[in-house]
């Protein structure tokens, strides 16, 4: 009788402690759960930028961490972006690290920025930070936002000062082959 007791208040207590984590703990769980697995996308805005016109789009959890989960977006043979999220103190961050093929930095890169409030267990938003309006003033009004739930994980940016938002949708109940190694992940 005691065993069933304990087993019980232990249950529940696990129950509530689940219940109290922060929206962004559970979004940055929802993410964690992909470590390691790969997905297939399509844009679903229009209109399509030049450089994704007719290629695949797949993102790689590629490598994961108590506090940073980096995803390579492979569009076509172009693996030069990888979106890092980082777990913070005060929130989560995502940054776009880009590479050129010899795994250098582009000249264009590091840019995001972190939530500025706790968000949804399932979608976050990312207002660009001052290291992006310094290193691309156009983008200094950039928001990125990502959902992710139990079939889908979409990617979305909005420019304050453009018509032309970019969403892209992937399926997360359709697991693919990894891609090739995203440029300069040996620098990670």
């Amino acid at each position: 009788m005691l065993f069933r007791f304990l087993l019980i208040f232990v249950c529940l207590n696990s129950s509530s402690l689940i219940a109290q984590q922060s929206p962004q703990l559970k979004f940055w769980n929802s993410l964690s759960l992909h470590c390691g697995k790969s997905y297939e996308g399509k844009l679903i805005t229009t209109p399509e930028p030049k450089d994704f016109k007719d290629k695949l789009l797949t993102i790689h959890f590629f490598q994961c961490s108590d506090s940073v989960i980096r995803v390579p977006l492979v569009v076509g043979d172009n693996r030069s972006r990888t979106w890092v999220f980082t777990l913070l103190e005060e929130g989560i961050q995502l940054k776009h690290d880009h590479r050129h093929e010899d795994g250098s930095e582009d000249k264009v890169t590091q840019y995001g920025g972190s939530t500025s409030n706790t968000g949804f267990d399932n979608l976050q938003y990312f207002p660009a930070d001052q290291e992006t309006a310094n290193l691309i003033p156009y983008a200094a009004g950039n928001i990125w936002w990502v959902t992710v739930n139990d079939s889908t994980l979409t990617y979305n940016l909005r420019r304050i000062n453009s018509d032309k938002p970019i969403s892209i949708e992937f399926d997360l109940t359709k697991p693919v082959d990894p891609p090739k190694k995203p440029w300069g992940w040996q620098s990670h």
